[in-house]
């Protein structure tokens, strides 16, 4: 190797960087052997990405004989894990070891204070830092590296202490090799043996070989088995559970485990895992693909083959099958019948365990608090499952504890009830406190209470369940009159030139003024168009695009509340009631969860009608 031509360059981590890496080395200490299996891991994934890139490049091909190697330098006191994988180009070393996204430091510091000694090791995998571990038995690092398809390569250095370098050097082939200087105190990771027993704890399962080299002796370090090849009866609890780690990244247990042999027209194997917890570095909202990884006779193929529909993303694991050739193109991926009839099988059977794992009434609300909300994204997709979906959809309700079922819900409707109510909002304790019910309280209705994004959404898109049409009690005025059994209330003289100057003095922001009888302690509430969006669809959408137009709502008085028949009387005097008029607007926009339109101004009106008090 040489470098004499070549300036270095010296860069500096983030502060992030180097407070999780000071994180990693003290938080962590006592559990150093977790850094070999990271870095194996890494090594498997580069070889797993080469391996696929090579299907479209011919650059890219694998060696005959691809392995990750273990090379022990005890004189020297280096460790050096190889592998054949895609390996980095400069830019992409300064990106994987060099920077971090901010937000894993403070989560990751965040979850040791919370985290029992004993657990802490997980945490590494959890938080994508895995690399940073090595620095728990190294006071140096290099990594050399050069990407497959290209000549250059590159050498990083750093001693983990708040810079790192860079130059130019030279490797035969691609990959990348790690080199750990081992610090004094971790003698035992110089050791063919030791290293030989972590693998065969925490990495046994990975299909490379794995070779351990020393003086002049190899050792092969793990059997490299699929384990999802195997009948369940010959895979132990432990063994299982370190395979949902590698494949998930995640350090807890798994709700529920599928393992599935399908024979037939079709043959494939699937090992999916529904997991026990949300990765802190993916909310809800993140990119809506499939996260199972696709498989031909063993070896991995791609993760990006879309396996399950973007609605059941949060299940993870492997699909093999024998019926693909091992060199499928990425538009075979997209088109081929023969995928497009293991995904169907697939959807189906995780629907079917779905299914059985609803009777586990504390296992299934554990998945829906996790999960439900993108489970939910069945419904607005509208498919063929949209049913079935609905059936296993969890709410919560205005009169029930804890969650009930659409089912439920329709057994509970009274006689004369002809739709399912609902009213959506951002959470659960809002909703329970919202105006909105009051009148569907004092009638005794259900009302099911939709406290998700996609609750605002779905409902008009499906329609109805058991014949029963969704519909959301801001546009149930009329519903609520009829099952109140009375005769529609017809306005007065003085409480129509109320409504005229309300009407008047809030032109551009309201579509109407009318009476309610919907109300029973609120003066005013907010009500949506009968044939316009919901509300809370319509604040979620100005949410995600700040240019789109507010549509007015229609504002309702509750012509019962002293507050408005003041009004009334304000009104017959000719007294100006343009500040309680604003005042009016603005308590219904905070009921219902938004902002005043002017808060300053808000809070002037409120200080200035309670002074005249």
């Amino acid at each position: 190797m040489s470098t004499e031509t070549h300036q270095e360059e010296q860069h500096q981590f983030s502060a992030e960087v180097e407070r999780l890496m000071d994180l990693v080395v003290h938080a962590l200490y006592s559990e150093r052997e977790i850094f070999l299996r990271e870095l194996i891991a890494n090594s498997a994934d580069a070889t797993d990405r080469r391996r696929f890139e090579a299907l479209t490049n011919e650059a890219c091909a694998l060696p005959a004989t691809p392995q990750i190697r273990l090379t022990i330098d005890k004189e020297a006191r280096l460790l050096t894990i190889s592998d054949d994988g895609l390996g980095m180009t400069k830019d992409e070393m300064i990106q994987n070891l060099g920077t971090i996204a901010r937000s894993g430091t403070r989560a990751f510091e965040k979850q040791l204070k919370d985290t029992k000694p004993e657990d802490r090791p997980n945490l590494i995998g959890q938080f994508g830092v895995g690399f940073y571990s090595a620095f728990m038995v190294s006071d140096k690092v290099e990594v050399i590296s050069r990407r497959a398809g290209t000549d250059e390569a590159w050498i990083w250095t750093s001693e983990g202490k708040g810079q790192y370098s860079m130059i130019q050097t030279t490797r035969d082939t691609a990959g990348t090799d790690i080199i750990l200087h081992i610090k004094s105190d971790a003698d035992e990771y110089l050791e063919s043996m030791r290293l030989e027993n972590i693998i065969r704890k925490w990495a046994d399962h990975i299909a490379w070989p794995i070779v351990i080299k020393q003086d002049d002796k190899e050792t092969n370090a793990n059997t490299g088995t699929a384990i999802w090849r195997k009948p369940r009866s010959e895979i132990t609890d432990e063994q299982m559970e370190e395979f949902y780690r590698h494949v998930t990244h995640l350090f807890d247990k798994p709700l529920a485990t599928l393992l599935w042999h399908a024979e037939g027209v079709i043959e494939f194997t699937a090992l999916l895992f529904l997991p026990g917890m949300i990765s802190p570095f993916e909310p809800v909202d993140q990119e809506r693909k499939s996260k199972v990884r696709l498989h031909v006779r063993r070896m991995f193929i791609t993760d990006e083959a879309e396996m399950l529909p973007a609605w059941l993303r949060f299940i993870q694991g492997i699909v093999d099958t024998e019926d693909l050739p091992l060199n499928v193109s990425r538009e075979m991926l997209q088109n081929t019948p023969v995928l497009a009839r293991i995904r169907k099988a697939l959807t189906n059977r995780v629907i079917s365990e779905l299914q059985k794992l609803s009777e586990d009434k504390e296992t299934y609300e554990k998945f829906w608090n996790l999960f439900g909300a993108i489970f939910k994204e069945g419904l607005w997709e509208n498919g063929e499952h949209t049913e079935t979906i609905a059936k296993l959809s969890r709410f919560y309700s205005s009169t029930q504890e804890g969650f009930t079922t659409l089912s439920d819900y329709v057994s509970r409707m009274k006689e004369d009830q002809k739709a399912i109510y609902y009213l959506a909002g951002d959470s659960k304790e809002i909703l329970t406190s919202s105006p909105q019910l009051e009148g569907f309280k004092a009638q005794g209705i259900e009302v099911l209470l939709f406290t998700d994004a996609v609750d605002a959404f779905w409902p008009d898109r499906v329609g109805k369940f058991n014949d029963k049409p969704l519909r959301s009690i801001t546009r149930a005025k009329e519903d609520l009159e009829k099952l109140m059994g009375e005769t529609q209330h017809t306005n007065s003289e003085e409480e129509e030139n109320l409504l005229k100057s309300l009407q008047e003095i809030l032109k551009d922001k309201i579509v109407e003024a009318r009476t309610t009888q919907r109300l029973v302690d609120s003066p005013v509430i907010l009500a949506a168009s009968e044939n316009g969006p919901d509300l809370q669809m319509q604040r979620l959408m100005r949410r995600n695009d700040k240019s789109m137009p507010s549509t007015p709502p229609i504002l309702e008085v509750n012509i019962k509340h002293p507050w408005i028949k003041s009004l009334i009387s304000k009104v017959k005097a000719g007294t100006n009631i343009d500040d309680e008029a604003a005042i009016l607007l603005d308590l219904a926009r905070v009921q219902d969860g938004e902002m005043p339109l002017d808060p300053t101004l808000f809070a002037r009106r409120i200080a200035t009608a309670l002074t005249n008090e």
